[in-house]
């Protein structure tokens, strides 16, 4: 079960009971300028250093650090950075681990030697950004051939999660905005998700009230108070989605990133409006087997959390918050053929957990609406 502790002043006493070889220290490019740099080199035991992937992982650097992991002995692994640092180390993890994916299939094989292969590798995640919530999930994305690859084991959820929000305060602004929408709009997806439970409810209900109440505060004054409590409010999302699994927003979200250079957040934050504007509309199908009359109550539930009297007004605040965090949709050049590209590009499986039937010509009418001519 994993531990989840606040403050980096718990981190000594934890890698050193994790540790008995060597610790493989994984960060990403903002780890020479974090406030919590020399705490974590410092660490008191023998380490080696992997940060050679890029914000987007792909297979060949991911196999990268399974033989680094590997050669080096390493019997425990820190996760310092975003989403994408941890993701790398839940992949290692898998591989080093002889783990399969959540679809039978050994993603790493190419890479891994069964004779080497270690029975146990505890895995610490520190976060320092407050959106994706990766520090609390059993999913890793990288990408795969070109394509993203979500890869699912409950054994790659960290063992600590470690939650220092001084790292918040120092993060570009624009950065912090794109995180922040990441984090709410996973609490919101969560919520109306097909596969939510009363815990996944309960956590995102959390999640999302704080977001609500701490944004400005967080964004605006760049408050230290503020920024711990978005950290919850991240951690919260993100265990409400290793329950329930994102939805629409986010399955609509990936191909904006890569088409139009949009980072994760800002990507999905486009898309969530428009999709439950839809999902009000008469001609929307509800899927979700509690019935209609069920989601359209969860609907006023998201509505009340983000302090709007129903639905219709809650999409209307979505989309004024967009606008005051100066976070606008992205320019077609090409429309036609960027459209098709979009509507083609959407992964089925996250669209089967949204609550309201999305097929690929309705895709593309929210593309139309979402991508801006």
């Amino acid at each position: 079960m994993q531990q989840i502790v606040q403050g980096i002043g718990h981190l000594p006493e934890i890698i050193s009971k994790a540790v008995r070889q060597k610790l493989l220290l994984v960060t990403d490019a903002s780890f020479p300028f974090l406030s919590i740099k020399d705490t974590v080199e410092s660490l008191a035991v023998e380490k080696v250093r992997f940060s050679d992937f890029t914000s987007n992982p792909v297979y060949e650097d991911i196999c990268k650090g399974i033989r680094l992991c590997r050669d080096e002995g390493c019997d425990a692994m820190l996760a310092v950075g975003g989403g994408s640092a941890i993701d790398v180390a839940k992949c290692i993890k898998m591989a080093m681990l002889g783990l399969e994916n959540s679809s039978g299939a050994n993603l790493f094989q190419d890479c891994q030697t069964s004779d080497r292969q270690t029975k146990t590798l505890t895995l610490v995640a520190l976060p320092t950004t407050a959106g994706t919530g990766s520090e609390s999930t059993h999913n890793a994305v990288m990408y795969y051939k070109g394509a993203k690859q979500t890869v699912t084991n409950d054994a790659i959820l960290p063992d600590y999660a470690v939650l220092e929000p001084a790292v918040l305060t120092t993060l570009p602004l624009y950065q912090k905005k794109c995180t922040l929408l990441d984090a709410l709009c996973q609490g919101i997806e969560s919520w109306w998700s097909v596969n939510s439970t009363d815990e996944s409810k309960a956590y995102t209900r959390q999640a999302v009230e704080a977001i609500v109440h701490y944004w400005r505060p967080y964004i605006v004054n760049n408050d230290a108070d503020a920024a711990g409590q978005i950290m919850w409010a991240a951690n919260y999302a993100g265990r409400a989605i290793n329950i329930s699994a994102t939805t629409a927003a986010h399955a609509m979200s990936y191909k904006l990133t890569s088409l139009y250079g949009l980072p994760h957040g800002h990507a999905v934050a486009v898309c969530l409006p428009e999709i439950w504007d839809y999902m009000l509309t008469p001609a929307a199908v509800c899927i979700d087997p509690r019935g209609k009359a069920y989601l359209l109550s969860i609907f006023d539930d998201i509505a009340h959390a983000l302090g709007c009297a129903d639905a219709h007004e809650a999409v209307l605040w979505f989309r004024s918050l967009m606008n005051m965090l100066d976070m606008p949709s992205p320019v077609s050049r090409q429309r036609e053929e960027e459209l098709t590209l979009l509507s083609c590009s959407v992964n089925p499986v996250r669209l089967k957990n949204n609550p309201v039937a999305i097929d690929e010509a309705q895709a593309r009418t929210l593309y139309e609406a979402i991508v801006h001519s």
